[in-house]
């Protein structure tokens, strides 16, 4: 039997056809079962992997490259200390190539396996010494990729008196430069640096909880040798801890007190790799259900409060009769009574002048007709 060519057609698009979300899923339990019916071990893992509402605090997979001087194994150690506990530090090298379809591959499959959205790899060669790739994921695909080369670097260890940070508190985060909202390229890695550093997401924070803070300043760099072009601006990373004490003025608010406590860094942008607008639009897209219904006549201003507006019919404040006292009794007699009074001389008055015209005119007055 031969398909009509339209048929044909149809039946080539169907084979081609991307699979759909059951599918997918029917594919993924088969792999991870190992073609057999999943146990009740691999159901709740699969359930625990599904998409949620409201997520929780995005894992970090800091991992080594093909070759890792022991400066970049200190980093990634200082930043399992800094992301914890929502970071997994792989202590062997891998042979992984960030930027090459192989490696995005390799990154894949192990965040996916260690269930991290967020990964860092750090590397060291003769071309890109001091190399470290942050990076995130999206529906466990490569998302971004900021490579930085790292110049400079003074570890927690350096600052060994220095108080540090509590496990599992949010940093506060400063971006300080105009290059951080003018240049397209530093607001994307701005946006990946708070995404990396930002911990479990809250709605409410303590006071007392905001125990460190986290600078970024962007400076105009200097001519690196063997490189043409304009010199490529450096990124100096400050951490430091605060302490709230009480403020001297006799001011409420506590007054924070900055002490350095590492880890420092400066680096620069060697190479990017960030996600098509299509792409982005599609992970920044946010489920219905977590939409706030529009509510008529209410708002909240800046302070959270929720202010509402009542709709009424015009109310006449004059006719409506109020509680009065004796004095303001009293007061209301003495105005009706002037008011009376003006109002009969303002009439008298009238009556004068109409009578001098009805005079002038006729040549008599209007009481003399009348006798």
């Amino acid at each position: 039997f031969i398909f009509p060519p339209c048929l044909q057609l149809i039946e080539d698009n169907r084979i081609s056809m991307a699979p759909t979300n059951q599918q997918a899923k029917s594919a993924r339990v088969k792999a991870i079962a190992g073609g057999k019916q999943p146990n009740a071990k691999v159901a709740r893992y699969l359930k625990s992997t599904e998409s949620k509402l409201v997520e929780g605090a995005k894992s970090s997979l800091l991992l080594r490259g093909i070759r890792c001087s022991d400066a970049m194994a200190t980093v990634l150690k200082d930043m399992r200390a800094m992301k914890a506990p929502y970071a997994k530090l792989l202590t062997k090298n891998n042979v992984i190539v960030p930027f090459d379809d192989e490696g995005q591959q390799s990154l894949e499959f192990l965040t996916t396996k260690n269930d991290c959205s967020l990964f860092a790899l750090a590397s060291h060669n003769k071309k890109r010494p001091n190399n470290l790739v942050l990076g995130r994921t999206f529906d466990r695909q490569i998302l971004d990729m900021a490579e930085l080369g790292v110049s400079y670097y003074k570890s927690l260890k350096d600052y060994g008196g220095a108080p540090k940070k509590r496990i599992g508190s949010k940093p506060m985060m400063l971006f300080v430069g105009d290059r951080w909202h003018l240049d397209h390229e530093y607001r994307k890695l701005q946006n990946l640096l708070l995404d990396f550093h930002r911990g479990d997401p809250v709605e409410k924070i303590v006071m007392s909880g905001l125990d460190h803070i986290m600078v970024f300043t962007i400076t105009d760099g200097v001519a690196v040798p063997g490189l043409d072009g304009d010199p490529v601006p450096v990124v100096h990373q400050r951490t430091y801890y605060t302490k709230l004490k009480k403020d001297p003025s006799g001011g409420k608010t506590p007054v924070p007190h900055l002490t350095n406590s590492g880890p420092d860094m400066d680096f620069r942008i060697r190479r990017t790799q960030y996600a098509s607008p299509d792409v982005w639009k599609a992970s920044m897209k946010q489920p219905t259900a977590l939409k706030k219904k529009v509510k008529k006549n209410q708002t909240t201003n800046m302070f959270g409060e929720t202010i509402g507006r009542l709709h009424l019919d015009r109310q006449d404040i004059d006719k409506r009769q109020g509680r009065k006292s004796k004095a303001l009794r009293i007061a209301g007699k003495i105005e009706a009574e002037e008011e009376k009074a003006a109002l009969e001389g303002e009439l008298e008055r009238e009556r004068g002048e109409m009578g001098d015209e009805f005079k002038q005119a006729y040549g008599f007055a209007e009481e003399e007709m009348e006798r």
